[in-house]
């Protein structure tokens, strides 16, 4: 019984040396965001601002145009999620109820394309966009987005697939439903939790990149916040801190904030699944 209360304690206090972990550079940028520069040159620097201020968020869209940044993030960040998870649904359907040499050379294509490194893909991708005269246009960022996170959605989404009864599905054709009807019908709504989590994926790793954008964007107005967030950094490498710190906080609420809606959804979805099944 010591043993058993022993072990429980360590583990949630590795848990929560893991959680702080995880919070502290989040909690270090909100604390920098609200402090003065005189608190940002001070030696001693403390976790809670002594004179906060908001005049940092002031100068930070004064200086660069976050909002319309913002807005590209998300129109690519959305038009890459929905796109994936379109493409990857059906095709996840297909490897998991057909296995065939194709599908498991489809999944080890999966496993081996994880593998790549940015800069390994992006003279092909800058050459295929070229031709598509998609150079410089969120569009095109998007589909390259897309291209990016389908075999990871396809991988998550395969799993769920499995995960279904195929005797639900063998109902559903006794009692005539054709593959698209039982896909739409019935494997579709208990695949719920999991296209909502492959969009979740897909969004936040399309609004957090930065590497594709800086390549493929050469027009300010179209650059995503990622890269513009680099604008606050001067000609000798020297950064802004506080705009910076206030505009990098702002970056980062729109995924927390997703997150934070769809994780219930998530979870709800997965038990209203395994009560259907």
């Amino acid at each position: 019984m010591r043993t058993s209360k022993r072990a429980r304690a360590g583990q949630y206090t590795a848990l929560l040396a893991y959680l702080l972990f995880l919070a502290f550079p989040f909690l270090w940028l909100l604390s920098t965001a609200f402090k003065p520069p005189r608190e940002l040159a001070s030696p001693h620097p403390t976790w809670v601002p002594r004179d906060p201020t908001l005049a940092n968020f002031r100068q930070a869209f004064d200086e660069q145009p976050l909002l319309r940044a913002g807005l590209n993030s998300l129109l690519a960040a959305l038009g890459a999620a929905l796109v994936a998870v379109l493409i990857a649904t059906p095709m996840a359907y297909v490897m998991a109820r057909h296995r065939s040499r194709l599908s498991r050379a489809a999944t080890g294509w999966v496993v081996v394309s994880q593998a790549f490194p940015f800069v390994l893909v992006i003279i092909p991708l800058f050459l295929v966009l070229k031709n598509l005269r998609l150079i410089d246009s969120v569009p095109g960022l998007v589909l390259v987005y897309v291209v990016w996170a389908l075999p990871f959605a396809l991988w998550m989404l395969t799993g769920y697939v499995r995960a279904v009864p195929a005797e639900l599905e063998e109902a559903a054709a006794v009692d005539g439903a054709g593959k698209l009807r039982t896909l739409a019908s019935v494997t579709g709504p208990l695949l719920a939790p999991g296209i909502v989590a492959t969009g979740l994926f897909a969004f936040i790793t399309a609004w957090n990149e930065f590497f594709f954008a800086l390549v493929l964007l050469k027009t300010p107005e179209k650059q995503t916040l990622p890269v513009v967030l680099t604008h606050f950094l001067g000609a000798e490498g020297v950064a802004d801190l506080g705009p910076l710190a206030a505009a990098a906080f702002l970056a980062t609420l729109p995924s927390l904030v997703v997150f934070a809606i769809v994780q219930r959804r998530i979870t709800g979805g997965m038990l209203a699944g395994a009560v259907k099944s």
